[in-house]
């Protein structure tokens, strides 16, 4: 009797329920009812109502068999679900497949490790399904939490370690290809859940043995090694789920990944917790930096072009945020920067082209300031630890320079030309005082450091650049403050500005066959490349030319040149042959090359005896190759006449013998003969012949005075003219009775006949005419011009003394340290016409 109640209560139960007790076999190591389960499936398809209670049911039977450890049913039950679920796409899968979510996370919980790779492996499969419609109630937290946390896996056995890793990763890779795919795909870019995934993905990512190996465009491992290797997998996902970013949360995803090394060490060892972010951020992630450089190398690959710049920004507010970091955190996350900057260039830059370049050189200053600092915190006490800071500080103001550089190299020709002013006007010139980048603080050490540094970072973003006219390269608001450093007492300001030069004005690629200052027997092997002067050059030259002139002149009277200036001084005189001369600049430049050589015979400036040889040596080395350019033959003749003398008379006046290492130098150059000299009648007369019009070589070249003059730091001649006068009435008694001159009746004599001053008077009278009739118009209106401006300066400085506004009862307006007050006068106290009282 009680067997035939059960047999009547069993054939009472739903028929759902008997299908799915049928596919479990008495020994579970038979494994599933394959007929039974065609059956379940057949029912599933034909009543898709029941599918809900179905999977009830199994995920019922699951939870109880994983209490009491049935493993093998439920494996049973795990593959009886995934049949369900790839058979089934009905509208009512939804209830199905919230509890097929629940059975997975019920083996996502357990500690087993099968368990974990098994609900793993279900959750990929089903992620893999395409759902007809969208659900908006379903959400992912626990599950990106939970894959999250078996990436951190640290069990014992390496084996199984690896094993959940691998799950945990695909896991992850899962979840996002179902949210991506999802209508409300965007709660995965959520920031708790990057915060998660992403930290995970790169702590699988840190074991990659050779780093390098997968920094470029993705690559296609394959099944095996795809499975096998947590990184491998972990770098594709990561690479996925990037590709997968849209410009709403690319900050999101590309966030997380500054902070990586604290979740990631936290993940591999509980035990670190209580270790500073700032620390680990500090030892693990820019110092040493290949792994960071290798992360974003991959970011930047893997991302949309036109999203690079939230990169770009998001490293900068980095590094503005680390800005009181070790030198060493700083350069690497600059040497970061480079790095996707590199990439970045050749796509979408986006609008941070000058918060990039600004950010740069606010950091290059702070950089300088940091090195100051510890230089004088550590005045009188050199030690190694102070030494190291400042190498590292050099360190990164080079990875600086050479972002810069880099950056602005790859940038469209306008762009460049933007960044050009940019930096240009970045550059602190002494006695200006409406500069951007603020010097003051730094002294002249570091206004000096501050200049090299942006010079350099203006060097390389020139080089390379070629423009169609030079009047797009050198345009009057940069040349005017690019050639100012040209007049600072210093060789290495003068360099850098020389090279900057060089960048603008070959345009075809002439100044490596020019390097190095020497006398070219044949200038036609050197195989030069020039173009038909245009009309916008020749403009320019008659606009400008003066002032390049101007400074090739006084860079030449610099004391502490050495032989690379020298050489930069010939090679800029070259370049402007090949490039901007016609027959007018020709002439101009003879009469420079003349005055130059003026300067080391006559030697008004007290120049010592080695920059009076180099000068010389400029000048026979620069006529030599113009004589070769015009093809002139008397004008060849004549310089190669003079060379040859000089080689076998006075070989220090070329430039093979003066810079070398040990050259014999003359005591004086008055003593020598004409011969050695080149002069302007012979010049003129072999160019006369060959129709150049040599009327302007009989007047001396004088540079114009220009306010940048008052702006450098070079002594005028009336500060020279105050110290002496300072100094004369210093002396002793004793030196003014032996400096006084005897008077006797020859000095009366003397003293009374006046026909020397008449004839010195008559000759200056010639020289101004014969210079008015003569001297280009350019240069005798800049001269005009020069003093105009100085007597508007005068009045002006006159008129803001003498002119005060009338008293006003409203109050008159004082500004006193930047701040405005008003003062008030009283009626009873303010004087009027007479007119206006009554």
């Amino acid at each position: 009797m009680p067997g035939r109640v059960c047999c009547c209560c069993a054939a009472l139960r739903p028929r759902y329920k008997r299908l799915v007790d049928n596919i479990f076999p008495e020994d579970p190591k038979d494994g599933l009812v394959k007929a039974d389960m065609e059956k379940l499936t057949f029912y599933a398809v034909s009543a898709p109502e029941k599918l809900d209670r179905i999977g009830a049911y199994l995920a019922e039977r699951l939870s109880r068999d994983v209490i009491r450890h049935r493993y093998g049913y439920v494996l049973i039950a795990m593959e009886a679900l995934d049949q369900l679920l790839m058979a089934c796409h009905s509208q009512s899968i939804k209830p199905f497949v919230e509890s097929f979510l629940h059975m997975v996370a019920k083996l996502l919980e357990s500690g087993e490790p099968k368990l974990q790779v098994l609900g793993t492996n279900s959750f990929v499969k089903f992620a893999n399904i395409e759902e007809d419609t969208p659900s908006y109630h379903r959400r992912y937290d626990f599950f990106v939490s939970r894959f999250s946390a078996m990436c951190h896996s640290c069990d014992h056995d390496p084996e199984t370690q690896t094993e959940i890793r691998i799950a945990g990763i695909r896991g992850i890779q899962g979840v996002v290809r179902k949210t991506v795919n999802d209508e409300l795909r965007a709660t995965i870019w959520e920031p708790q859940h990057m915060d998660k995934i992403v930290p995970s993905l790169l702590f699988n990512m840190q074991k990659i043995d050779d780093i390098d190996s997968r920094v470029g465009p993705p690559s296609s491992p394959t099944g095996g090694e795809k499975e096998e290797n947590p990184a491998v997998l972990a770098e594709n996902c990561f690479r996925e789920l990037l590709g997968r970013a849209t410009y709403g949360n690319m900050n999101n995803a590309v966030r997380p990944v500054f902070a990586i090394k604290c979740i990631c060490v936290f993940g591999m060892c509980t035990r670190k917790a209580a270790i500073p972010n700032r620390h680990l951020d500090h030892h693990r992630l820019w110092d040493p930096n290949e792994f960071a450089v290798s992360c974003f190398k991959i970011i930047m690959y893997s991302i949309q072009a036109q999203y690079s710049h939230h990169v770009i920004q998001e490293i900068l507010g980095h590094l503005d945020v680390r800005k009181r970091d070790s030198p060493r955190v700083r350069a690497g996350i600059i040497q970061v920067l480079l790095e996707a900057v590199a990439i970045a260039a050749k796509g979408s830059i986006g609008p941070t082209v000058l918060e990039v370049f600004n950010t740069l050189l606010k950091h290059l200053r702070i950089s300088v300031d940091f090195e100051l600092g510890d230089r004088r915190s550590s005045a009188g006490s050199a030690t190694f630890s102070t030494s190291s800071k400042e190498s590292d500080e050099r360190i990164v103001q080079n990875a600086i320079i050479q972002t810069i550089g880099f950056f602005g190299s790859n940038l469209p020709d306008y762009q460049r030309s933007e960044i050009m002013m940019f930096i240009m006007g970045k550059v602190p010139v002494f006695g200006a005082t409406s500069q951007s980048l603020d010097t003051s603080h730094l002294g002249d050490l570091g206004t000096r450091r501050i200049q090299i540094m942006l010079l350099r970072s203006l060097l390389m973003v020139t080089s390379g650049y070629k423009a169609t006219t030079i009047t797009n390269a050198l345009p009057p608001p940069f040349l005017d403050p690019l050639l100012s450093p040209s007049l600072m007492e210093d060789s290495e300001l003068r360099q850098l500005v020389l090279e900057i030069l060089h960048n603008l004005i070959d345009r075809h690629d002439n100044r490596a066959k020019l390097r190095g200052i020497r006398i070219i027997p044949d200038v036609s092997d050197l195989k030069i490349k020039r173009d038909k002067i245009s009309r916008q050059d020749v403009s320019f030259m008659k606009k400008h030319g003066q002032q390049l002139y101007r400074h090739i002149y006084l860079g030449c009277k610099e004391e502490d040149n050495v032989q690379k200036n020298f050489e930069l001084l010939f090679t800029s005189l070259a370049l402007t042959t090949i490039e901007l001369a016609n027959e007018e600049v020709v002439i101009d430049l003879i009469r420079l090359a003349i005055a130059l050589q003026d300067i080391a015979i006559i030697n008004e400036d007290n120049l010592p005896m080695f920059n009076r040889c180099g000068v010389m040596a400029l000048v026979a080395a620069y006529l030599n190759f113009l004589s070769q350019m015009i093809a002139v033959p008397a004008f060849c003749q004549h310089v190669s006449k003079v060379i040859e003398t000089r080689s076998l008379e006075a070989s220090y006046f070329l430039p093979e013998t003066i810079f070398k290492d040990k050259c014999n130098l003359p005591k004086s150059l008055e003593k020598h003969e004409k011969d050695l000299f080149f002069l302007t009648n012979k010049i003129a007369e072999s160019l006369g012949g060959s129709g150049y019009s040599v009327e302007r070589l009989s007047v001396p070249y004088v540079p114009q005075v220009t306010d940048e003059d008052r702006l450098s730091r070079r002594k005028s001649i009336v500060d020279t003219v105050s110290i002496q006068v300072d100094i004369l009435p210093g002396n002793n008694t004793e030196d003014k009775i032996d400096n006084t001159e005897e008077i006797t009746f020859e000095a009366l004599k003397k003293a009374i006949d006046n026909n020397g001053l008449e004839e010195q008077e008559k000759e200056k009278r010639r020289l101004v005419i014969e210079k008015f009739q003569k001297a280009p118009f350019e240069e005798i209106a800049a001269q005009c011009e020069t003093k105009a401006n100085l007597l508007h300066d005068r009045l002006a400085q006159i008129l803001e003394l003498t002119i005060r506004p009338p008293p006003s009862p409203s109050g008159t307006m004082t500004i006193t340290a930047g701040h405005a007050h008003y003062q008030s006068v009283p009626v009873y106290e303010m004087k009027f016409p007479d007119l206006c009282v009554y």
